[in-house]
């Protein structure tokens, strides 16, 4: 059912999206305590503000009324990714060479299920990448389709 109204969302979402140049990051449908929340992440270069935000929404929201793909009450958000951006495409992990990632895998690499590093390549779905262990830096290399959940690592 979830899937079902995170795939409907992205095919209302696609032309709104092109007609404004914005990216679809991610789009999550979730329940939190009782409350149900479909959750827009969009993003483009130079990033997004609050009324491009509000416009998709608006426009989404039209979209949705009409489908009426969701039976429950929900919170619609529209909202920028942040600066810890989740990386979920392969394009996404292209556009992210020599930035810092977080990594979560489905099953263990070299006894590690989480790793945060530099990015250093990403080849034929296979990221390499670059991480320390106190003050030796080691390498990696990762299957895409053993990633759990990938993003942007801000560090300070």
């Amino acid at each position: 059912m979830s899937s079902q109204v995170i795939k409907t969302t992205e095919e209302l979402l696609q032309p709104i999206l092109q007609e404004k140049d914005l990216e679809l990051v991610d789009v999550e449908y979730v329940k939190e305590g009782k409350n149900w929340f479909l959750r827009i992440y969009i993003d483009k270069e130079g990033g997004v503000d609050i009324s491009e935000c509000g416009q998709v929404s608006e426009q989404l929201s039209e979209k949705l009324d009409e489908v009426d793909p969701i039976k429950e009450a929900y919170f619609l958000e529209v909202s920028s990714p942040g600066v810890e951006r989740p990386l979920k495409t392969v394009k996404d992990f292209e556009k992210n060479v020599d930035n810092n990632i977080f990594v979560k895998l489905y099953e263990p690499i070299d006894g590690e299920k989480e790793y945060e590093g530099i990015l250093k390549e990403f080849t034929n779905n296979i990221l390499t990448l670059e991480y320390k262990v106190k003050t030796k830096k080691k390498q990696v290399e990762i299957p895409f389709d053993k990633i759990a959940k990938a993003r942007i690592a801000v560090t300070l």
